[in-house]
């Protein structure tokens, strides 16, 4: 072979490949411009004043595709499945209480994404703003408004393994005090001080601005623990407890338990714990779910599975009775404010 056939091989080469690699970044291009157009028979989404504290309103993220995705909306309670309302406001995650929001968003800066907190007033204008060290994935207001937490993956970013570490800060929202990091808490298990390098804390949920439940990991096991913000402490209750949601009474914890035999990336199922009794209560919610569930009010609980759009809300009764059913399609953190 000359030389002239071998420049005209290899110049044949870098044109298919260029042609390649063009191809494959416009149809990415494409499939991101995608999400921005409206799908038919997606859910309506117009935009309007979203408030966080109005009567008989559901609010949560909205998956829908379209210019309004991954804005916090608002729909009637009594119909979840109808109308949206669009605030303009983004979020990864998000949670509200009694007129406080807090919102976890992505921000560009240059070649890359960073991230922040938001505390929102109940109007969705912002209050204090805060840098976060990785990506977020909890985020929970306490049922005063007066103190809010969030949860960050600076490490891994999945639950299912074992190879992540998280970082979870709690808020004063009235006097802007952060503790940065709960793994600065003194953690009490079997009644004794245990310190180790393995712990990770997330999943706040808050029974008031003082106090709180959240998942404590260590040594290969999850712990649910009470945290005392005045003692800087947690106290270890029960074990194989992630992401505990409290019910609106106090009296209950539903959360996501690892159980045996099923695929170690979906080892999850919902359940609910007894808090006086430690009597543990299976839901009727048969898959895996990855999430922090929400009490919609004291008989039932809200979650979120992968979906069309990325994710649906379903619901289940806390008592083990019933089945799982459809509440909302392309939605995701939800919070359900006062009610009429």
């Amino acid at each position: 072979m000359n030389r002239t056939r071998r420049l005209l091989i290899l110049l044949a080469a870098v044109l298919l490949l260029t042609g390649v690699a063009v191809g494959a970044t416009l149809r990415a291009a494409d499939r991101a411009a995608e999400k921005d157009r409206p799908r038919a028979g997606g859910p309506p989404v117009r935009p309007g004043a979203v408030t966080l504290d109005a009567p008989g309103r559901d609010v949560f993220r909205n998956m829908a595709w379209g210019p309004h995705r991954d804005e916090i909306v608002s729909v009637a309670d009594a119909d979840p499945a109808g109308p949206r309302t669009s605030s303009g406001v983004r979020c990864l995650r998000f949670h509200t209480a009694a007129g406080t929001g807090v919102c976890l968003q992505s921000v560009r800066s240059g070649l890359r994404d960073v991230y922040r907190a938001v505390v929102l007033d109940a109007r969705l204008r912002p209050l204090r703003r805060f840098d976060l060290a990785g990506i977020p994935t909890r985020a929970r207001v306490s049922p005063d408004g007066r103190a809010a937490a969030w949860t960050v993956f600076v490490s891994g970013d999945s639950y299912a393994g074992t190879a992540f570490s998280t970082r979870t800060s709690v808020l004063d929202v009235r006097t802007g005090e952060l503790d940065r990091d709960l793994e600065t808490y003194r953690f009490v298990l079997d009644g004794r001080p245990h310190r180790a390098a393995d712990l990770n804390v997330w999943g706040v949920t808050f029974a008031d601005a003082g106090h709180f439940y959240a998942t404590v990991a260590t040594g290969g096991k999850t712990y649910l623990v009470r945290g005392d913000r005045a003692e800087r402490t947690l106290r270890a209750l029960h074990e194989n407890v992630e992401c505990p949601s409290l019910s609106p009474d106090g009296t209950r914890v539903a959360y996501k338990k690892r159980v045996e035999g099923v695929s170690p990336d979906a080892p999850w199922r919902l359940y609910v714990l007894d808090l006086r009794t430690l009597r543990e209560t299976a839901t009727a919610e048969r898959r895996s779910v990855d999430d922090q569930a929400v009490w919609r009010d004291g008989r039932t609980l809200v979650y979120s599975l992968p979906g069309d759009y990325g994710s649906d809300l379903w619901t289940v009764p806390a008592d083990g009775s019933g089945r799982a059913r459809l509440l909302t399609e392309a939605a995701l953190a939800p919070a359900f404010t006062a009610r009429p």
